[in-house]
């Protein structure tokens, strides 16, 4: 199930103020130092922030503009034959720029008057309550870095392209943001650790790594996905499954591989019904209830 420590690099500040980023043995910066100082110094300037504070502006690079470049390039065409119409009608309306990596105040003038939501900035991991209780009031907590430049179209952790062409895109359907505000404010509700982590787990499966049918063809709207170069191309191949709440919220999942069972929603009404609704109605009982129902592992 969902570890959200698992998706994050590790962000530290040693007693005379230095902040390290500590990478995962497969990340393909942990053996460049430049890359390892630019991570901290992107990191260190939102450690301190505070709600309400005004978002950080990083001065990002040429090289950094590049990959940006680079992939928003590359997923536009796989957008165009991968991607549910409600995301497309999203990316169309809030326009991000394709020439250079977008500032989160830039992305919050471009969503707010869409959908009322905007960006934050976080320097990598942040606690899964509070993520989810800002979701509830519809802000968005996004890391700032981007990529490592010899693998521009991979990353193993969220960076600013998952975070902003994967989510911002999607925040800006009133569809697709009303289930995410909606599982924010789940989160308020919920007092056992076991019910939010159940609710992560059917967002995982929904809003990270959902797929719809749109006619005869089968979609992706699910911003793990959509930001994904590689997974664009293998996720139709996956085993899919129908909506299962009990399943959605239990299944054991590597968050370092693609996805190979995924949940398809027949239609954004039925997301809406089935998804949608359990997280405007859930609670600590009925998460309970739902757990309870899942099959002993064998």
């Amino acid at each position: 199930m969902f570890e959200e420590g698992q998706l994050y690099s590790a962000v530290t500040t040693d007693a005379d103020g230095t902040v390290e980023v500590h990478l995962s043995d497969n990340h393909p910066g942990l053996h460049d130092p430049a890359y390892r100082a630019r991570r901290a110094e992107i990191a260190g300037v939102s450690l301190t922030l505070r709600t309400g504070d005004p978002v950080p502006t990083v001065e990002y690079t040429e090289d950094e503009h590049a990959i940006w470049r680079l992939a928003c390039a590359e997923l536009a065409p796989k957008h165009e034959r991968y991607a549910h119409s409600e995301y497309l009608a999203g990316k169309a309306a809030l326009g991000l720029p394709a020439d250079h990596v977008p500032q989160l105040e830039e992305v919050s003038a471009l969503l707010g008057p869409l959908t009322g939501w905007s960006y934050t900035a976080a320097p990598g991991l942040v606690p899964l309550r509070d993520f989810y209780a800002d979701l509830g009031r519809r802000v968005f907590s996004s890391t700032q870095y981007l990529r490592h430049g010899s693998q521009p179209l991979y990353t193993p952790e969220p960076d600013i392209i998952h975070e902003v062409v994967g989510h911002g895109n999607q925040l800006a359907s009133p569809r697709f943001a009303a289930i995410t505000e909606a599982a924010g404010q789940a989160s308020l509700r919920l007092e056992s650790d076991e019910a939010m982590k159940f609710v992560a787990d059917v967002f995982w499966f929904s809003m990270e790594f959902g797929v719809m049918a749109e006619g005869h063809e089968l979609k992706a709207y699910g911003a793990g996905i959509l930001s994904s170069y590689g997974e664009m191309d293998e996720f139709r191949s996956m085993e899919i499954r129908p909506l299962d709440l009990v399943a959605m919220g239990t299944l054991d999942y590597d968050i370092t591989a693609y996805q190979p069972v995924l949940f398809r929603a027949e239609s954004l009404d039925q997301l809406e019904d089935v998804v949608g609704d359990f997280f405007a109605t859930v609670d600590d009982d009925l998460a309970a209830r739902l757990r309870a129902q899942a099959p002993l592992p064998v």
